[in-house]
């Protein structure tokens, strides 16, 4: 355990990383409510794997690890949103890229010649990662998947929950899902310069996945994913400045967490209604 003094030394070294987690974790949890509703949580794994091949690509030619990891996810993002309309095609583009984007990533780790903890970092996720650059980066990213998600948010809406229809009354469903998955890679390749491509769906699904389970309201949701994104981001990183452990186990363990709680809530609530019934 560290002293109070130690750890308020080392909050003020990571306040980049806090406002990081606290804006990634905003976004995130909104959009996971349109993963989880358009039944893609398999498409982030796809596509943080190729973001992580990116991100490796660029530490090992020397160059900027989040332009890298940007076009590793942008590429992944476009391939299945253009090859996989249909979900039986989607999950197959998928699961054609995930090995491959993997076995990239290990391959220009191997040949990296530099320190392995940030060899590492892209994977788990390192506490210090963040720059002051890199910061900017993350938070310009984010504000423009948060503005995209608010122009797309009611045709995408709609066409989440019934495509079929959506596209019947007019709404160009092929763009919108394109539009999605460009969101959807960018803010997948910030959350691996947070919380590293391997558990990269633990603040873009676990949250809405537990919003979920305790409201169906289309306001209450949305803002439920993202407080505990937020709640999730910031509390790992913050219990991980006291710890010797990597930045990601603490979120994914307190997103973990609240997930059980709002599982074991909805069933209580479910249990109560039938009773009522």
């Amino acid at each position: 355990m560290i002293d109070l003094d130690t750890y308020l030394q080392l909050l003020g070294l990571v306040q980049n990383s806090i406002i990081a987690g606290a804006v990634l974790g905003l976004v995130g949890g909104l959009v996971g409510v349109f993963v989880m509703q358009r039944d893609m949580a398999f498409a982030v794994h796809g596509i943080s794997e190729l973001s992580f091949a990116g991100a490796a690509a660029a530490l090992l030619f020397g160059v900027n690890v989040v332009a890298g990891s940007l076009a590793g996810s942008l590429v992944a993002a476009i391939l299945i949103g253009v090859l996989g309309a249909r979900a039986r095609d989607r999950n197959s583009i998928i699961g054609v890229l995930m090995p491959a984007g993997l076995g990239l990533g290990i391959l220009f780790l191997a040949l990296y010649p530099g320190r392995s903890a940030n060899k590492f970092s892209l994977l788990t996720g390192q506490i210090i990662a963040v720059d002051s650059p890199q910061l900017a980066w993350l938070i310009g990213i984010s504000v423009l998947v948060l503005v995209g998600l608010l122009v797309l948010w009611r045709p995408l809406t709609f066409d989440s929950l019934d495509p079929e229809v959506a596209a019947a009354r007019g709404v160009p469903t092929r763009f919108v899902s394109l539009a999605f998955m460009v969101l959807l890679g960018l803010i997948v390749a910030v959350s691996v310069q947070i919380i590293g491509a391997l558990l990269v769906m633990a603040l873009l699904v676990t949250p809405a996945a537990a919003a979920l389970r305790v409201s169906s309201s289309p306001v209450v949701v949305p803002l439920l994913a993202s407080a505990f994104g937020f709640v999730s981001a910031v509390g790992g990183i913050l219990l991980a400045i006291a710890g010797s452990l990597p930045i990601s186990p603490y979120i994914t363990t307190i997103s973990f967490l609240i997930y059980v709680v709002c599982r074991l809530v909805g069933r209580t609530s479910t249990r109560r209604v039938r009773a009522a019934v």
